[in-house]
């Protein structure tokens, strides 16, 4: 099965209701704050999404995410590959709207002035959930050196009077 583009907007109530599945891809490109922490800007997201209502007749957007991108090991500061794989699960509301009604399985997104939602940015928010708050490679595969860095010599200080010997001299001649 060919994959195709994964639409940026739709709305999602309608899509639910037609039960639509939507598998494809997502560009890099088209992330640009998970532009921001990869290494290589060429790539993409696997994603497949699946629109229906449940049980209790509410608006679901389910989907799953795979990608494998590059970014910069914490430690070492050489490239570090990352393989991302998550599942989502929300359910739309409109702008304003309590979502204390919704079960507790369900993220809330939130749908824009003409009741879309934009899956690109949902997409986005996912991944960089999933990618760790420090990245680091494990530490057997880790360049890092043990050894101190340093940059040149640090010159010593001249001894500078304590400014507390007065008080202590005060205190000694009362």
């Amino acid at each position: 099965m060919q994959k195709v583009k994964i639409p940026i907007t739709l709305d999602p109530i309608r899509t639910a209701q037609k039960q639509v599945t939507y598998d494809g891809i997502v560009l890099f490109e088209q992330l640009p704050r998970l532009l921001d922490v990869v290494v290589r800007n060429e790539g993409e997201v696997e994603v497949k999404i699946h629109f229906r209502k449940d049980e209790q007749g509410i608006s679901v957007v389910e989907g799953h995410a795979n990608a494998n991108i590059t970014t910069i090991c914490q430690r070492c500061n050489e490239e570090l590959g990352l393989d991302l794989e998550l599942d989502f699960a929300y359910s739309p509301t409109g702008i304003g709207k309590s979502s204390e009604h919704l079960p507790s399985c369900y993220d809330v997104v939130e749908m824009d002035e003409e009741g879309e939602i934009n899956l690109h940015q949902l997409v986005e928010d996912e991944l960089m959930l999933a990618i760790p708050i420090v990245p680091m490679h494990e530490e057997s595969h880790c360049r890092f050196s043990e050894k101190p860095l340093s940059f040149g010599e640090i010159e010593a200080e001249d001894d500078k009077p304590n400014p507390f010997e007065i008080l202590k001299q005060l205190k000694k001649d009362s």
